[in-house]
């Protein structure tokens, strides 16, 4: 017998908002993501989990290292919408914000962020249709003490959705 899945339960899961972004070559990208976590503390660790067919995830695969950024819940749509609903390999989504290159050549977004996190892959894990990044974290900055953006707020205050590429793309219909 199989189990029914209710959204409303996958939806109660808390999330942050985050930009992860990475470099290859001479050429950054960075997307919107909200299924990242510290998964250990000593030495400090990430997870920054990706779609397969992201430009940032083919970013990380070839650099070994990421960066994210955590948005604060003044972030604009308008900025949001940059990093999560346009794809990278037709937009430069570093043009207009505001940004600098981090010690693993990672950009960092400055721009509506409350903090940064530079990690070094060491460990790569596929799950269905989405790539598990675990980082050390290499050095890391807070950068104001704003409150940062939770999925929750993104969803209920600011209205947004999830790009179809989202692990969270399938609640987009729960009222």
């Amino acid at each position: 017998m199989e189990a029914a899945i209710d959204k409303r339960a996958l939806h109660a899961l808390s999330y942050g908002l985050y930009i992860v972004s990475s470099v290859k070559g001479d050429r950054f990208n960075g997307q919107i993501a909200n299924a990242v976590m510290q998964v250990t503390s000593d030495p400090a660790a990430v997870v920054a989990c990706l779609h397969r067919e992201n430009l940032t995830t083919e970013c990380v695969r070839d650099s070994g290292v990421f960066s994210v950024s955590v948005l604060g819940e003044n972030a604009p749509m308008t900025f949001i919408g940059n990093f999560g609903f346009k794809c990278g390999r037709d937009f430069n989504k570093f043009e207009s914000c505001s940004f600098e290159t981090g010690q693993t050549g990672a950009p960092l977004v400055l721009e509506h962020s409350i903090a940064v996190i530079e990690a070094r892959v060491i460990k790569e894990m596929e799950i269905f249709t989405h790539v598990m990044f675990f980082g050390e974290v290499s050095s890391s900055r807070r950068l104001s003490e704003g409150r940062p953006l939770t999925y929750a707020h993104y969803r209920d205050v600011k209205k947004g959705k999830s790009p179809r590429n989202a692990p969270t793309f399938i609640l987009n219909d729960i009222p």
